[in-house]
């Protein structure tokens, strides 16, 4: 209080409206904590509630101008809170349909209360939230609608204002009276005027340093009320179910094209004779790639056609070719400055990988802790708000993620100011006039002879190869790069790989995933820094007598390796992965596997046939206490052994099976959450065994039951909440009986061409959220019933 009375002492307002609404808040802030104390909480739980709080308003009273307004930059102001300005809407028509009859009209309760459009800047979350907003069936339903769009210096007293100035008859208030009252007595008049009411609210683009505890006081919830949020992230003071949470996803390629042409056609002021030429379809649709269909990016190059058509009287073809993508990086900017300061370092780190590429959790994790970004922990936690702040999108698997191509160039432009890094293509860069040293680096090479300087900078901390293939360096070329940590030639086509590997002592991570290696070098064993070798789809790499030197590997994968002499795994005391190494390569020393035990969590074993020793090998696992996840694969076309054994590993929460099996284990371990069969080729249903794992919450069956039809039996998957059911080319039905599998949210059915019904019971599973199916047209039309599929929030049946 009083650093902030400070603050006001040395201000000469003329008017002070903006900090009589601060001080209101501030009031706020004051009730809030006294209603902690009030409540016993603890005085760590008080500062992490109240701390942020007062720093807004800190902050926002720094920045009041002499007249007692806030300044801020023009670019950064939402222009208008018009509800009906949007002229061109494409690509919503499924959106509204998941979210109008099962989320706003539909889907009664208290906890259906708050639903929120999810998404990056520009994407359309506003649109949508129009669209619905105006929709006829929502004007009728409710009996008072307001919209406010909010920015990133609004208090909570104007957003109470701009809500009563809708809701509340004019003829109730004027608006000196409003702002003279305060916050308490602004809550009270708004909750008077919607109890009883079905209200629909929208808050839109709703910051998210913005403190609502003392707003949410002012609505009443009542059942068939709704309040809608958009936001590009989950906002912590508002509580959404995970099934009320949209997510907005990018424009296909054939909805980018329909908005492009309805934008560059209409509402313009070109004559029919200049309308954009059916012979250049094919080269404005590669350009439009580029926006990997978000709205806001094909609207602003639809704006920069065509300034530059009226202006210059261009050929279509030369604008095209002309496009600049600089004004949209400009839009995301704000974009990229709401991120938190501790995502800004992992953000910039997206420019290293290639564009429109899948990018894998472990990966992105590897590498930002081989850059020093910190821990695995803080590491997975960067990633998690980097998804919470809608900077990268989750794919269908869980591990798998995509940068969006803009936000991509927008990393590329803002790592090349602040870390330090550059893209070379075939390695012809010299022409860098910064500065400041290397220190990240993408080398984009073409198959034509690699080119290389001699001159590269000592300082150069990260190496990544794109495109290429063909690497025909000197071992001098090694030797300058002396603090390189991170070198990554995953997909480069590499068919060598020279033994001046070796001089890269600095080296923490070494990415050479899917190349066509044939052996490794002997030198490798001098990389004792190195701790992720991934050394993945290199089919039938040969590798020497090397692992056991790198006395700190912590994460190793492979597969398809021939080891001429034993590869001493036990050696490696801070393994951690271990993905694949041969079963006829495994250690089965228990005094060594001790050692290991107390970090290998995650392990694949391959090539298991009918000869396989699985007695001797499930009492060797059985000595790793950390293991938690496993992964056991077959030899070719060969039958895996019997694998009854498996239950003396009780600390297993990961299974995955890929191979031929005679049937199930008998005796599965118990503590199972997570489990995978894939080519099993089952002749046995295996829901009955599989129903009785009482922990397991996801399950996927790809090719593994050969059967017409599935039984779910009474109790049977008590905790189950996803099932995946992928290429069982004969099944032609899941039988459910009621109630069972009450606590399913999700289910994915795949390739199963004769699989023409739905199991009925999934209407009465209250927790089901989502059904996702690739079938044939056929069956996709017939089996959208509306009956079966109404109160389910996702749904998507596809041929």
């Amino acid at each position: 209080m009083k650093e902030i009375m400070d603050i006001v002492r040395d201000k000469k307002l003329e008017d002070g409206r903006s900090l009589n609404f601060l001080v209101s808040d501030l009031v706020d802030v004051a009730d809030y904590a006294l209603h902690l104390v009030k409540r016993d909480v603890t005085y760590d739980e008080r500062y992490a509630s109240i701390h942020s709080w007062i720093g807004e308003i800190k902050k926002r009273m720094l920045k009041l101008g002499d007249d007692g307004a806030e300044m801020e930059p023009e670019s950064n102001m939402r222009s208008s809170e018009n509800v009906d300005d949007d002229k061109y809407v494409v690509g919503l028509e499924e959106d509204v349909k998941m979210l109008l009859p099962r989320r706003i009209i539909g889907g009664e309760g208290y906890f259906n209360w708050t639903v929120l459009i999810k998404g990056m800047c520009g994407i359309g979350k506003t649109t949508l939230a129009r669209v619905i907003y105006n929709h006829p069936n929502v004007v009728k339903h409710f009996d008072r609608r307001a919209w406010v769009c909010n920015s990133t210096h609004f208090t909570i007293k104007e957003l109470l204002l701009k809500l009563i100035q809708q809701v509340v008859p004019e003829n109730l208030h004027t608006s000196s009276l409003l702002e003279n009252m305060d916050n308490q007595s602004l809550r009270d008049m708004l909750c008077q005027h919607l109890r009883g009411m079905r209200y629909f609210i929208v808050l839109d683009d709703l910051p998210k340093q913005m403190h609502l505890n003392s707003f949410l006081e002012a609505l009443p919830r009542v059942d068939e009320s709704r309040l809608l949020l958009t936001s590009h992230i989950t906002h912590t003071d508002i509580f959404v179910r995970n099934e009320n949470v949209h997510q907005m996803k990018p424009l296909d390629h054939k909805q980018s094209w329909q908005l492009f042409l309805k934008t560059i056609n209409h509402g313009n002021k070109l004559t029919g004779e200049h309308e954009f030429p059916k012979s250049l379809e094919h080269m404005a649709k590669q350009m439009l790639r580029k926006c990997d269909g978000l709205p806001l990016a094909i609207k602003e190059v639809r704006k920069q056609l065509l300034e530059k058509k009226l202006t210059g009287g261009s050929e279509w073809e030369q604008l095209l070719e002309s496009v600049d993508f600089g004004s949209t990086l400009k839009l995301l900017e704000s974009f990229y400055h709401k991120l938190n300061p501790e995502l800004e370092s992992c953000f910039l780190c997206m420019a290293f990988f290639k564009e429109n590429t899948t990018l894998r959790k472990e990966k992105l994790i590897q590498i930002w802790v081989a850059g020093g970004a910190g821990s695995e922990y803080d590491c997975q936690r960067s990633l998690d708000g980097l998804v919470n702040e809608s900077a990268i999108q989750v794919k269908d698997k869980s591990t798998e993620y995509h940068l969006n191509a803009l936000l991509h160039m927008l990393s590329i432009q803002k790592a090349e100011e602040k870390l330090g890094f550059d893209i070379l293509k075939n390695n012809n860069g010299n022409n860098r006039t910064s500065k400041s040293p290397r220190q990240h680096c993408v080398i984009i090479s073409s198959r034509d002879k690699f080119n290389y300087s001699t001159d590269q900078d000592k300082h150069l901390e990260s190496l990544f190869f794109h495109g290429g293939g063909y690497l025909d360096t000197s071992p001098s070329y090694w030797k300058n790069f002396e603090k390189l940590k991170i070198l990554d030639l995953e997909d480069f086509g590499l068919k060598i790989l020279l033994e001046s590997i070796g001089t890269l002592v600095q080296l923490i991570y070494l990415g050479l995933r899917n190349n066509y290696i044939k052996v490794l070098p002997v030198s490798l064993g001098c990389l004792e820094n190195l701790e992720v070798l991934d050394i993945a789809q290199n089919f039938m790499v040969e590798m020497p007598d090397i692992i056991w030197k790198m006395r700190n590997l912590r994460h190793l994968y492979m597969s398809d390796v021939i080891c001429p002499k034993r590869l001493k795994i036990d050696e490696l005391l801070f393994l951690e992965t271990l993905t694949y190494v041969s079963v006829d390569n495994w250690t089965y020393e228990l005094s060594g596997l001790k050692i290991m035990s107390s970090f290998l969590d995650k392990l694949g074993i391959e090539k298991l046939d009918g000869n396989s020793d699985v007695s001797k090998l499930f009492v060797s696992l059985a000595v790793l206490k950390s293991l938690k996840h496993l992964i056991l694969r077959g030899y070719r076309f060969r039958s895996m052994p019997c694998l009854d054994e498996l239950r003396i590993l009780h600390k297993l929460k990961t299974l995955k099976l890929d191979g031929l099996l005679a049937r199930l284990p008998t005796n599965l371990p118990p503590n199972i959450e997570s489990l995978t069969l894939i080519d099993s080729c089952l002749d046995e249903d295996p829901m009955p065994l599989l129903g009785k794992l009482l922990k397991l919450r996801f399950l996927k069956l790809r090719n593994s039951y050969t059967g017409q039809q599935m039984v779910i039996l009474p109790n049977g998957f008590c905790h189950l909440e996803v099932l995946c059911i992928e290429e069982l080319w004969n099944l032609r039905n899941v039988q459910v009986g009621e109630g069972e599998m009450r606590f399913l949210k999700k289910l994915e059915i795949h390739d199963c061409p004769y699989m023409d019904t739905l199991p009925k019971a999934i209407c009465s599973m209250f927790s089901m959220n989502e059904i996702k199916m690739v079938t044939t047209k056929n069956i996709a039309a017939k089996i959208k019933n509306p009956d079966l599929i109404s109160k389910i929030a996702i749904v998507n049946i596809n041929p």
